[in-house]
């Protein structure tokens, strides 16, 4: 059977690698089974680069002017070349030990002498490669993917609240009538909230864990006593990688901050959904509707329906986040004494939220960009709950000193009938105040009573 995109599509299990795929399409750079190939084999070349720049002495005469061609391993590296790496897993059971073989059979086609190749994953064990590879595929990926993806949105928003910020709405509070606020703060709460959170996700490291088979660099320090393999192991993962090394540690890496990672990741997420509602339920209010596609359909058998797909799509996507997020963030810290093999297992899953995350906002962004403001139906919600400036009233009669002006107001609003501007304005008159005081009552309606 031949296997073409559009059969990978129609045949894929998750939908990421299916019906969303072109929308995900960059994080397989970065969270694919080609992608751990591919950083394994860059953490591995340039470990070897850093020992023949320490230098070792059995490393001092390796040709520097090789280090490119050497890092061209991996910046060049190809799917058939990782299908060689697979090949040869076939053999070896074992994943990093195919990539070691990988590169050793790479510095025999580069004619480079058999002394060195030992000097391939030299002392390291398996997690030494894993538990730096992941974490900066992880950093990479959310660097170069997720974070200009939340800028989208957060800039549409911007441009939103700063295009309705003085826009009068009625809020609701318990789904209720409440004091008016204003369009572009409330979609300006999002901003804020968002940029919050984001702040706390780049301040969590992306750690790594290099430090030998037990996390004591026990082979380095028996074979190079006089070396400081500590020191050495901070210039790599921190100078050399970007990642920020974790001390002491066990065999693997003790995952505290990539669990940090996704629960920041799931509050954007919360504060999304959160964001998604309120457009969906604004909507549905007729506060907005949606630009129209030519041939769109929104209802297979309705045909006047316009949907709100696109923030039930965003909605769907970053829940199924957060549950693998939370999973993540609950499993990943968790080992059997030095180590097992569940975090390998779990670690290959990283990518999942990430692309759930991704096409959430995509659909959010499309969302965003089809709202078209319905004043008409904002300004009428307005106009038929004057009972919303009896906050404003009472709060100036208990500065004039007004007896039990909040009682009063109740009385007044809470009868069941509709109050009308007519009803307010009969109400001002009957009280005994002054008149400038009367005056700066009759000042308030459901379209200026909206604060600051």
């Amino acid at each position: 059977m031949c296997f073409n995109h559009t059969t990978v599509m129609l045949t894929s299990i998750s939908p990421i690698d299916g019906r969303y795929y072109r929308q995900v399409r960059d994080l397989s750079s970065y969270y694919s089974e080609f992608a751990l190939i591919r950083y394994r084999v860059r953490v591995e070349i340039e470990y070897f680069i850093a020992l023949c720049e320490l230098p070792l002495p059995q490393l001092e005469g390796f040709d520097r002017s090789l280090f490119d061609t050497l890092r061209g391993i991996y910046r060049d590296m190809t799917e058939d070349d990782a299908a060689q790496v697979k090949e040869i897993e076939k053999t070896t059971n074992h994943d990093v030990k195919a990539v070691e073989y990988y590169i050793k059979r790479r510095f025999d086609a580069l004619g480079i002498a058999p002394r060195y190749k030992e000097f391939v994953h030299f002392g390291l064990t398996s997690q030494d490669i894993n538990n730096t590879a992941v974490p900066l595929s992880l950093m990479e990926g959310i660097q170069d993917v997720y974070l200009p993806q939340l800028y989208e949105v957060l800039n549409t928003l911007d441009a939103m609240a700063e295009e309705w910020k003085d826009i009068p709405m009625l809020a609701h509070t318990h789904g209720q009538p409440a004091s008016p606020t204003r369009l572009g703060k409330e979609i300006a709460v999002f901003t804020a909230r968002l940029r919050e959170q984001q702040k706390m996700l780049l301040a969590v490291p992306f750690s790594a864990k290099f430090g030998g088979a037990t996390g004591n660099f026990n082979a380095h320090f028996a074979a190079y006593p006089d070396i400081d393999w500590n020191a050495f192991a901070v210039d790599f993962v921190e100078d050399r990688l970007g990642l920020k090394r974790s001390w002491p540690t066990t065999q693997i890496e003790h995952y505290d901050n990539t669990a940090a990672l996704f629960d920041a990741i799931k509050r954007l997420n919360n504060i999304l959904v959160d964001l998604c509602r309120d457009m969906w339920t604004y909507i549905s209010m007729d506060y907005f509707k949606q630009k129209i596609k030519e041939g769109e359909v929104g209802s297979s058998a309705m045909p006047h329906k316009v949907n709100p797909i696109d923030f039930e799509n965003a909605e769907g996507n970053l829940l199924m986040a957060n549950a693998v997020c939370e999973f993540l963030a609950s499993k990943l810290p968790i080992s059997r004494l030095q180590r097992d093999l569940t975090d390998s297992t779990t670690l290959r899953n990283v990518g999942v939220p990430v692309a759930h995350t991704i096409i959430a906002l995509k659909s959010l962004k499309k969302g965003l960009d089809k709202l078209i403001l319905h004043r008409e139906t904002i300004e009428r919600d307005l106009s038929d709950n004057w009972e919303v400036v009896a906050e404003g009233i009472q709060t100036i009669l208990r500065r004039e000193g007004y007896p039990n002006p909040y009682e009063t107001l109740k009385a007044l609003t809470r009868t069941g009938q509709a109050v009308s501007d007519r009803t307010i304005r009969e109400f001002i008159d009957s009280l005994d105040i002054a008149e400038n005081v009367k005056d700066e009552l009759r000042r308030l309606t459901p379209f200026n009573y909206t604060g600051k």
